[in-house]
């Protein structure tokens, strides 16, 4: 049994080359969401985005253009310098080198799927609407993910309460013999979407929950392209689920 297209409108074609932009908006659409749910600052300019959080969420950099201009580079040096906490950034398109800030990076694939039909997920999958829910899809995110800067646990800080009153954003929870086994995140941004945080508590690792949470957040989406950043562990179940690998996305964390 599939889910159809839910609309008999044409839907929006995104082209290969055009996924790693396409990928940066909406990562962008997402920790912008994110960061005004925490009450962090948001920082926009033309070639980057930044969330500036506190010392366990640190600062987040999504490049949104190929070239950023030099006043651009020294901002974001600066902000990298005086960030409260860890660093992360997401290059989708693999040509801002932040080595000299001190930052080590690493590669993985911007992938891209066609609207298309989604199959029924073998397990239970329920979009987050209570706040147990949500606080399992958190718990389950950080300890699959070994977020270990968002430990000790406290509730509603990874995923606060209004994350989920953002436009656009749906966070998702898989249920496993009555537990809640795996969750993930999706957010659709003008037209596009997108999967983030999709993640499985170890104690149901290899028991297709991963797909199963893909399966259920794909499920609104099928009548729209959907990108995401692909983990070497992740690869292969997001080409069985029609994803197409377009182009390499260049990680940075601080060291």
């Amino acid at each position: 049994m599939t889910t159809q297209p839910a609309s008999t409108d044409r839907p929006p074609s995104v082209a290969l080359a055009e996924a790693p932009t396409r990928q940066a908006r909406n990562s962008a659409a997402f920790w912008t969401a994110t960061g005004r749910a925490r009450g962090h600052e948001i920082i926009r300019r033309p070639g980057f985005v930044a969330v500036d959080g506190d010392a366990r969420a640190g600062l987040r950099v999504l490049i949104q253009e190929p070239a950023l201009d030099p006043r651009e580079l020294a901002e974001l040096g600066e902000l990298v310098r005086r960030a409260a906490g860890p660093v992360n950034a997401e290059d989708p398109f693999s040509s801002t080198d932040l080595s000299h800030l001190g930052m080590r990076g690493w590669q993985m694939p911007v992938m891209l799927r066609p609207p298309g039909p989604v199959g029924q997920p073998a397990l239970e999958v329920v979009r987050a609407r209570r706040p147990e829910d949500l606080q399992a899809a958190e718990r389950i995110v950080i300890e699959g993910f070994e977020l270990t800067g968002f430990e000790p646990y406290r509730p509603g800080e990874l995923f606060p309460t209004s994350l989920i009153e953002q436009p656009g954003v749906d966070v998702f929870v898989a249920t496993c013999e009555g537990e809640p086994a795996g969750a993930g995140v999706s957010v659709v941004d003008d037209g596009v979407g997108s999967h983030y945080w999709i993640g499985t508590s170890p104690a149901f690792r290899s028991r297709g929950v991963g797909r199963a949470v893909m399966l259920g957040a794909l499920a609104h989406l099928a009548h729209l392209p959907v990108t995401l950043t692909a983990s070497k562990l992740g690869r292969p179940l997001y080409e069985s689920l029609g994803y197409t690998a377009a182009a390499p996305s260049t990680w940075w964390v601080s060291r």
